[in-house]
């Protein structure tokens, strides 16, 4: 890793895959035409050779080191972004993200995110602890997981929202569907989550060098092939949900970067048909925290349509 540049290194597992997918797909922080500039411009090598090449057809086992220049200077703008405001005060603010919006800027994507709407919506009144790039965002959720989120719109409210983030008070209970059927009602999956040392972009069960992750869950609908569950978090690591499910292999339906089926982005629907799915179906659906005045809230949002009409049709 240079001073000003990011370097990820990733092992490919499957081949045949185009190489601008397979690190569009791999590397979340950056747009697929991003890292189609990076490559063009001599930023990727495949097995240590420098690739410029999008097109190229990548083989199991190759190697890939991808440089990412880290932004000398990130000036975020205002935008506006319709935002479904579940609720507001002078304190604090809670919205439900929708699928596909992405949180706060990161390389290559620099607009359209969550941040650039709050601070249209907010103007100067947002919490400053994470500095100019995340202004107001205490906890994230994945760009392909839609649901309920806080935002803190001043120093004072972001510190004591991160404070019960840190003593694991939050409710956070997340919808999920899952691959095949869960034979068990409830369970509880305690395994550390870290950093693959494999594939940086990924998590993984990680009992050397992870740190203590621990979810609940219970099914709320069995379909066969398929099992709808409610997912809550005891603590909150980078993908948990994704990583938790797929280590009882019950990977989330849609989750290219954790479930390797042939069948990943697609649902089996019970009149035979089949259903396109983009990025794993996942809600945060109730958030409930202590507010600065001292009141517990607690939010629960509906389905987003789409999820709605996926089990319907299942």
């Amino acid at each position: 890793m240079t001073e000003k540049n990011r370097v990820y290194n990733l092992t490919v597992e499957t081949a045949g895959e185009r190489l601008d997918k397979f690190l569009g797909d791999n590397v979340e922080e950056a747009s697929r035409s991003y890292i189609q500039k990076l490559i063009e411009s001599g930023k990727l090598s495949v097995n240590g050779k420098v690739e410029t090449s999008k097109k190229l057809k990548l083989k199991e086992g190759d190697e890939l080191s991808l440089e990412i220049p880290e932004p000398e200077e990130l000036l975020v703008e205002p935008e506006d972004i319709p935002l479904d405001i579940v609720y507001e005060d002078d304190d604090v603010l809670v919205v439900n993200k929708a699928k596909g919006m992405v949180v706060h800027p990161a390389v290559g994507n620099y607009t359209g995110t969550l941040v650039n709407a709050i601070m249209f919506h907010c103007k100067d009144r947002l919490s400053t602890v994470n500095g100019v790039i995340r202004p107001g965002i205490v906890h994230r959720i994945d760009k392909d997981t839609s649901g309920l989120l806080m935002i803190a719109k001043n120093d004072r409210s972001h510190q004591v929202l991160s404070d019960q983030l840190s003593e694991h008070s939050i409710t956070r209970k997340y919808y999920a569907l899952v691959f095949d059927n869960i034979p068990d009602d409830e369970g509880t999956i305690d395994k550390p989550i870290g950093r693959d040392p494999k594939n940086r972009m990924r998590q993984a069960v990680n009992y050397d060098n992870g740190k203590n992750a621990v979810t609940h869950f219970k099914v709320l609908k069995r379909f066969g092939k398929y099992t709808l569950i409610e997912a809550q978090l005891e603590t909150g690591r980078t993908h948990q949900i994704r990583v938790h499910m797929a280590s009882i292999n019950h990977p989330l339906v849609g989750d290219k970067l954790y479930c390797r089926r042939k069948d990943v982005e697609q649902v089996e629907l019970a009149n035979g048909s089949k259903r396109k799915v983009e990025g794993q179906m996942l809600h945060a659906k109730v958030l409930g925290f202590v507010h600065p005045n001292g009141e517990y809230m607690e939010f629960d949002s509906e389905l987003p349509q789409y999820f709605e009409e996926i089990i319907s049709e299942l």
